[in-house]
């Protein structure tokens, strides 16, 4: 197969027809990203510039759009060009969008996470376009000797209204360069958007489906070696002995030697095979013998490490206030709810190109977090930060776990040995066993309702792993307080209308490395907060949808549930007809599913349908938007109801998808996606969609058979 290399931005604009001179546009914001500072412009397309998010014109009119967020699906490489091309006044057509190096004085902070690309940056990508259209306004209005007033700019053009003359962006880029940028630019008014809020096509889905889209493992460079590393399964073990003398004689094979991971701070060790061809190296891999020192730290199973969360449930100290709250009310509940742990599994593995010389370093992959790597390959490498690059590809999945620094770091270290680049490939194997992982969870949830049928009281207690490489030290009591602190997922209104909340959390001690995973926290935490509050509904002898209603009294949420019982005719209902709701809000997206479930003829239960409404303010393409909420769904449902990993001897059971099985196509139930239509600010999309779905489907699970599931994975075909 023949690679194409990667153009630099020198050789692109070049060879795009370039005379020398492009206008180049851009912001650097705070790391906050909350406000624009200076908008700055470069002559040469290769000065430096400080740039958040940047658009280049070249002298034909072609404008190339650099995103500065990582491309995994969720449509970043679309949305963002939508929302510059929008006030730039030019078609999507007319845009081509490459990904930016990672560089945060140029671009600010990259980090793909907490679904920030647009809630975090879309009035500053407006004012991106803004400015550059009115730089290419004041450079017509020059030529023409007309106030600018009297023009304006439509389909890459600057128009003069009396006379209808026209100058091409391209005509206009050499003397646009020349002018300062505005620093105060009005924006249109969402009625008169016409790129914004449409479903337009994503500006990737060629290269995907014809296969030119670069993903990390396509990458190639020349004389480029091949690396796979045998890691300890036990994770912190190290190696006390290496016998390669058969993977030596694998043709092919190159060097053997001990490399390193730094995860969470402490130092994982692995044995390097590397070779000529993947191939021989994953040969070698194989007749490799390593002896690994598993002394020092706990070899825990599943059932040791949910036990431990069990028994960490009762050590907060209880509140006297809330206790006496609880007390007084009409009606008491208790419940423990289970989430498991979860490997990560993105379609593409793990997988870094890296290629260190004595005071350059050069990384290529699916990095999801291109800052925080660059940063940490500069600091342990002791190589000056502007001398660390760090190129995007697609990435095949990410979910948290591409935003790891460890995997860069050991592709480094091993192309440092080497003295050549190098691809370090992960198996599935090795990306399934190896964590970090999405921590499992015990919940102990305790509350009450009052004689309105209110919830008088509510608590949640959480012991679980918080993230890190494991938890040494073993919980200390905390005091459990009252209407105070918060608990991913839940409602933010809750808060107001529950006279008396208590939120808690401990960690427990275990040796398993842990991490985020899509919707961090909120994918478990929901789980438990919605489902239980389901069950004070039933407690209560209400409706769960107008129980909710009741409960979440503000004005969004009012009219968000209005249409989530239009759209899913809630009021057609009847009693055990197997309806479920679960309404979440995180990442500034609020979302409300509804799962509609019923028995086959063979008493099995079937997820007939999910109505999902969403509600993230102002949006930018509903496609994608669609799109990221029925992955969302798929998603969570493959977690609610088909994998987990569990550990025996401390370590990770499920290895491939034959034990870590993925929904089919044909189990996927008819997904029906609505998005509110509001003038808030805009919200995330890519997690906040996920974390309503397990109880929505475990609360219709109740409805039809009377049922409650408080442990998950559960088996579908067994309720």
């Amino acid at each position: 197969m023949t690679h194409k290399h990667d153009l630099s931005r020198r050789a692109f604009l070049r060879q795009a027809g370039l005379s020398g001179v492009a206008l180049t546009i851009g912001c650097c914001w705070p790391a906050s990203g909350e406000s624009a500072g200076e908008i700055i412009y470069a002559i040469d397309p290769n000065a430096a510039t400080e740039l958040m998010a940047w658009i280049s014109i070249d002298s034909s009119g072609k404008v190339t759009i650099f995103n500065h967020r990582s491309e995994m699906g969720q449509g970043t490489s679309s949305a963002i060009p939508q929302i510059v091309a929008e006030e730039l006044e030019v078609s999507m057509d007319q845009v081509s969008v490459r990904f930016a190096p990672a560089n945060p004085q140029k671009y600010g902070p990259q980090p793909q996470d907490g679904s920030f690309s647009i809630r975090g940056w879309y009035e500053q990508l407006l004012r991106v376009g803004a400015s550059a259209r009115e730089m290419l306004l004041e450079a017509a209005a020059k030529q023409w000797h007309v106030p600018a007033s009297e023009c304006f700019a439509e389909n890459g053009h600057i128009i003069h209204r009396a006379t209808a003359k026209k100058l091409s962006y391209g005509a206009l880029v050499k003397d646009a360069a020349t002018i300062t940028p505005p620093q105060q630019v009005k924006l249109k008014a969402r009625k008169d958007h016409k790129i914004i809020g449409k479903s337009i096509t994503r500006k990737d889905t060629v290269a995907k489906v014809n296969g030119s889209a670069v993903f990390g493992l396509d990458k190639k460079l020349p004389g480029m070696r091949y690396a796979v590393v045998e890691r300890n399964p036990k994770f912190r073990g190290k190696v006390k002995s290496i016998n390669d003398s058969e993977t030596r004689s694998v043709a092919g094979v190159k060097h053997v030697f001990k490399v390193q991971r730094v995860v969470f701070g402490l130092m994982y060790e692995g044995v390097a095979v590397v070779a000529d061809s993947l191939w021989a190296a994953m040969q070698g891999r194989k007749l490799l013998k390593v002896e690994w020192d598993d002394d020092g730290f706990e070899h825990l199973s599943s059932e040791q490490l949910f036990t431990r969360m069990q028994q960490e449930l009762l050590k907060p100290i209880p509140s006297e206030v809330f206790e006496t709250a609880l007390e007084n009310a009409s009606a008491i509940i208790e419940s423990v709810y289970e989430a498991p742990y979860q490997s990560h599994s993105c379609m593409e593995p793990l997988n870094c190109i890296a290629d260190v010389k004595d005071d350059s370093i050069e990384i290529w992959g699916p990095v999801q977090e291109a800052n925080w790597i660059q940063a940490d390959l500069s600091e342990r490498l002791n190589v000056p930060l502007k001398n660390v690059a760090v190129n995007m590809t697609f990435l095949g999945g990410g979910f948290g776990r591409k935003a790891f620094p460890d995997y860069p770091y050991e592709a480094a270290l091993i192309s440092k040995e080497i003295k050549a680049p190098v691809q370090v490939m992960w198996t599935r194997e090795d990306d399934m066993t190896l964590g970090p992982f999405r921590s499992g969870a015990m919940y102990r949830c305790r509350g009450s309702v009052n004689v309105d049928n209110k919830i008088a009281a509510f608590q949640v207690i959480c012991a679980t792993q918080y993230m890190g490489a494991g938890a040494d030290k073993e919980a200390e009591p905390q005091p459990v307080t009252v209407n105070t602190g918060g608990i991913s997922g839940l409602a933010s209104d809750y808060y107001q209308s529950i006279p008396h909340y208590s939120i808690a959390s401990v960690p427990i001690k275990a040796p398993i490395p842990v991490m985020w995973w899509r919707a961090p926290t909120a994918n478990v935490d929901a789980f438990a907060c919605e489902s239980f509050i389901d069950e004070l509904a039933h407690l209560a002898s209400q409706d769960p949808l107008a129980f909710r209603k009741i409960h979440l009294p503000s004005p969004r949420y009012q009219a968000l549930i209005d249409k989530l019982e239009a759209i899913s005719h809630w009021t057609s209902r009847r009693k055990n007809d197997g309806w479920g709701v679960a309404i979440t809000e995180c990442f500034g997206g609020i979302v409300a599913h509804v799962v509609k479930v019923s028995r086959k003829p063979d008493q099995k239960v079937k997820i007939d349908k999910v109505y999902a409404l969403i509600d993230c303010g102002l949006y930018v393409n509903p496609d994608i938007i669609r799109a990221q909420v029925e992955g969302s769904i798929v998603m969570a449902l493959g977690a609610a109801v088909k994998h987990a990993t569990h550990f025996e001897d401390g370590k990770a059971v499920e290895k491939n998808f034959n034990t870590y099985a993925m929904p089919r196509i044909s189990e996927i139930p008819a997904i029906e996606v609505h998005i509110m239509e509001n003038d808030e600010k805009p919200g995330g999309v890519g997690e906040p969609a996920l974390p309503a779905f397990a109880p929505a489907l475990c609360n219709a699970i109740f409805d039809l058979t009377g049922k409650r599931i408080r442990k998950l994975p559960f088996n579908l075909d067994e309720v």
